[in-house]
């Protein structure tokens, strides 16, 4: 194992300069992404047209039909491809030697979860840019994963269990919005201290929001074990649409941390420092 590892560090050494690149293009499509929900949640929230509940896919939908939209997707597949091999080679390599510890293991194991879902936003991407808008229906594939778990001896139980971890992720989204130094993975060193302050206090705006939405999930989820009914189970579009009931005004601020968050990515895509080996 230990060989493995370093053999795979070896080779990153050599692509680092790609992957860093690669990094930084999909902090960029993140961005686009979490803002262009954002900011359609918040248009249909003031009334001014559109959808709240419109999740990544939908905005990737969205996007498509923009001038050079298709290119933009192009780039944003490209992005999150490459953003997916960093956190492979995270996973693997653990350039940050976060240890063998039952912490350390999870903080990989969770690295590779979040290429996985990023490959399979990055592969939407491309079929949307290719003409299959089939693609963008968002909630769908959470709808399909979630009947099959269903269906399986024990299914109930395990959907219990991705759901608790949905709302755990999102809990701990909130808490490290208000908590993490957020600023100990970014190279802001030039930036002024009231820059970096309004920096770091838009970033939190923006992951506590994500987490809102992501233990919003979780409880969809957890309704959809309740029921045994795969159809209370659609992602972050139905997630959008469930916290847009509970009031106008709560969800603005959701709406307006999405686009916060989005920023943040961007900030990632610049500062953010990226090790690869």
């Amino acid at each position: 194992m230990q060989n493995a590892e370093d053999a795979v560090r070896d080779h990153a050494r050599e692509v680092a300069p790609w992957i860093n690149r690669l990094a930084r293009l999909g902090f960029f499509a993140k961005a686009v992404l979490y803002a262009t929900v954002g900011v359609l949640a918040s248009a249909a929230a003031l009334r001014l047209g559109g959808s709240p509940a419109t999740g990544s896919l939908g905005a990737m939908a969205t996007l498509v039909a923009a001038p050079f939209g298709r290119v933009l997707l192009w780039t944003i597949a490209l992005g999150l491809f490459g953003y997916a091999a960093w956190r492979v080679i995270y996973a693997i390599v653990d350039p940050e030697r976060k240890g063998r510890d039952a912490k350390g293991i999870v903080l990989r194991v969770s690295s590779l979860v979040t290429a996985g879902i990023h490959v399979a936003l990055g592969v939407s991407a491309l079929k949307l840019a290719l003409g299959d808008h089939t693609a963008a229906q968002d909630g769908r594939a959470s709808q399909q994963w979630t009947a099959r778990v269903l269906t399986t001896p024990g299914g109930e139980l395990v959907l219990w269990g991705i759901a608790a971890g949905f709302v755990a992720y999102g809990a701990y989204q909130v808490w490290r919005a208000w908590r993490a130094k957020l600023d100990r993975g970014l190279a802001l060193g030039h930036i002024s201290p009231t820059a970096r302050r309004a920096l770091i206090h838009t970033s939190r705006l923006g992951i506590a929001a994500r987490g809102i939405v992501f233990g919003t999930v979780g409880v969809l989820l957890g309704r959809a074990a309740l029921h045994h009914d795969p159809r209370h189970a659609r992602g972050t579009k139905q997630a959008l649409g469930t916290l847009f009931d509970l009031g106008r005004g709560p969800f603005i601020v959701v709406a307006v941390g999405l686009i916060a968050y989005g920023l943040y990515q961007l900030i990632n895509a610049r500062y953010r420092r990226i090790e690869v080996a």
